[in-house]
Parts: C-alpha cells; structure tokens; sequence
C-alpha cells in the first residue's frame, strides 16, 4: 500500500535522507579520530588508560544494541536514526570536553549506544526505502558512509592543523550537523516501518521466530566473515607491512587505503551488479575473490602482492555485509528490523572478538600465519554465501 500513496518526489527525498544519515554516522565520530593524541594529553593519560576509554565504544554498543529493534517499532526507523544522529554529534563533544577518565568512558560509552541504535535504524529505513525502489541501494548508502568517515578525518586533521581547540571544532561540528540531522527528519518516510500484528497473528509469531533462528545464525556467520576482512586491513595491515616486509612508514599505510578505497569503489557499484547477478552470486564471487587475493598475498611475500591482496579483499567484501543485513531483514516470521538488529549487534562481536584473536595468533607464531583466518573468512563468504537469496526481479526506479 506505501508504494501507492507515495509520489516519486518524495520518495527521491527520503532517498536522499538516508544517504545524509550514513554520512553523518560517519562525520561525526570520524572528526575526533585525528585528533586522539590531543586528547589523551589533554586529560594526562597513559597509552593504556587511552585504550581502555575506547573500550567502551563497542561495549556501549553490545549493551544497547538489542534496543534497536523495540525503538524502531516504536518510533519508526527514519525517526530513530535522524534524531539519533542528533544526540551523537552532542556525545562526540561530550567527549572532548570530559574533564577526567571516567568522564571521558562515560561519553564514549553513549557514544557506542547511539551509534549502535543509529547504525541500526539508518539500514531499516535505507531497507524499507529499497523495497519502495524494488531494486538494489542500500550498497551505495554503505560506499557514502565510507566517504564520510574520510570527510570526518580530513576536517579532524585540518582543524588540528590550524590549532582550532577540538572543543570549538566538534562543537561547531555538533551544531551544523545536528542542524542537517533535523532537516533530515523532515524528508524520512513518516510512521512505523510496519503495522502492529493483529491480536489473532501474535500467538503464531514466536513459533516462526523460532524456525528464523538457524537462517539467522547463518547469516551471523557470514557477517563475522566481512568483519574479519575489514578489520584485518585496519587492525593488522599496516603492522604485517612495517615488521614482516619491511616497508617504510609511509608505504605501510597502504594495505588499508587499498583496502578501504576498493571497499567504496565495490559498494558505490555494486548495487547494478546485485541486481544483474544477485546477492547470492555476488557474495560467493566476492568470498572467492577475498581468498584468492588474500592468499597470493601470503603465498608470495611482498609488498606490491600485499597491497594488492588487500584490494582484492575489500572489493570482495564491498557488498557481503548489506546483502546479510537485507537477508536478515527479510526473513520470514521476524518483523523488519530485528533480524537486522541481532545481525548488526553479532557483527560488532565480531569486531571486538577479532583484534585480539589475530594479535594472540601472531605472538603464538607470526603475523603472516595470524592472517590466515583472512583467507578462511574468504572461503566462508564462499560456502556460506548459499544462504542468502538470489537475484529478484525488480522494476526500474520511479521518476
């Protein structure tokens, strides 16, 4: 019934809506990123009282991530999310200004439960805004999310340049994105993303939610795979370059930019080539291409086979975790959102679990060994990628 009461205009806006969002997920924390070290001699800490505060992020996330789904039932998806980024661009400047360490893990805390809660609802609102289409967007959303993360640091690190104090940089930045964040919430789609079940259908949904449960632990899987990649490329790659190979430390950095720059190139493209050869297809192709890649890498030692090994990966993992999050969005007998919310809510397990497997694998043996598990997570994008739909028939976009 939406795709009939809904203009083309406005579905154009709503659209657009979500693609600022994603960028504004990303903008927000990214610009405190360059500007860590200030911080952490601002409020006189030790290296590892640093890392702990940052701790807190995903910990923040894993205890409200499973909130998401009851809010955006609540609320509405487009609601959770443009509000949502408001409140995170306030906690981003909570944080510079905290005035101890407690203080500090406490904003970092929030910080990682908006996220959560944002990231969340952002790809509900980006699904449901998809299903409008009946074609392939939530990839591009991910690529733009990718450019606003490198928009957050490059502002983090200009203003770090000219000595603007971080209070006034994330200040002024809180203020102007805050502002778009508002605008945004007028062009979201209005209401729930779904109606409430009928009083005679709620005694049929646990059982069904029940019979998800398998599909949804497969899909878990195949989004720890995708984890593992990216984090391999920001956690480790620079580090396998600098002490396994050799590179200097300018050439050291780009296992990840090769990683990072194919990951937006793959996901800004690859909605036309999910739709012309489906999820499924895609996300086996890509699976093949991350262990190919990956393990030329660690087969033949070298800087370029390194770097390009990492390319590889990224490009094949572009599409991996917006094709599960839809999967997982869309199966039968769960309600929109709370697939989504236990898939992205595994996936930050994921990246809290995988740093110090990798890092306890390497002093156990070496890091070329530690990276292994990239060429395995490969072969289950590979394997596992069965699991999710295949190409679907889709309309052309409305005009």
């Amino acid at each position: 019934m939406e795709t009939t009461t809904l203009d083309a205009a406005r579905l154009r806006r709503a659209r657009v809506a979500v693609a600022a969002c994603f960028f504004l997920n990303a903008v927000c924390y990214a610009g405190l990123v360059p500007r860590l070290p200030e911080l952490k001699a601002q409020l006189g800490l030790s290296s590892t009282a640093l890392g702990a505060a940052l701790a807190a992020v995903p910990l923040g996330a894993l205890l409200a991530g499973l909130s998401s789904a009851a809010l955006i039932r609540r609320f509405g998806s487009g609601r959770v999310a443009s509000y949502g980024l408001v409140l995170l661009g306030v906690t981003v400047w909570t944080a510079a200004v905290a005035p101890t360490w407690l203080g500090l893990a406490a904003a970092l805390l929030v910080l990682g439960a908006l996220d959560a809660i944002v990231d969340v609802a952002q790809n509900a609102h980006g699904l449901r805004v998809q299903r409008l289409y009946q074609r392939s967007i939530l990839n591009a959303f991910h690529g733009i999310w990718s450019i606003g993360a490198v928009t957050g640091g490059l502002l983090g690190s200009a203003a770090a340049g000219l000595g603007v104090p971080l209070a006034v940089q994330l200040g002024g930045s809180a203020a102007v994105f805050g502002a778009l964040a508002l605008v945004v919430s007028t062009a979201v789609l209005p209401g729930r993303d779904e109606p409430e079940p009928a009083a005679d259908e709620r005694p049929r949904e646990r059982p069904r939610r029940r019979a998800a449960l398998p599909a949804l632990a497969v899909l878990g899987v195949l989004a720890a795979c995708g984890a593992l990649v990216e984090d391999a490329g920001a956690s480790w790659s620079a580090l396998y370059l600098r002490t396994e190979l050799g590179a200097g430390a300018a050439t050291a950095g780009l296992g990840f930019v090769a990683l990072s720059v194919a990951m937006t190139v793959g996901r800004l493209t690859g909605d036309r080539v999910v739709d012309r050869f489906g999820r499924r297809r895609v996300a086996r192709a890509g699976g093949a291409l991350t262990a190919a890649g990956m393990g030329l890498a660690l087969a033949l030692p070298s800087v370029p086979t390194t770097v390009l090994g990492f390319a590889l990966a990224g490009l094949g993992v572009a599409t991996l975790v917006p094709a599960v999050y839809q999967a997982a969005d869309e199966l039968p007998g769960l309600p929109h959102g709370l697939g989504l919310t236990v898939i992205n809510w595994l996936l930050r397990i994921g990246f809290l679990v995988s740093p110090p497997l990798v890092g306890a694998l390497a002093d156990a043996t070496s890091l070329r060994v530690a990276l292994l598990p990239v060429v395995l997570a490969g072969i289950g994008a590979l394997v596992l990628g069965r699991a999710l739909p295949g190409r679907t028939a889709g309309r052309p976009p409305p005009e």
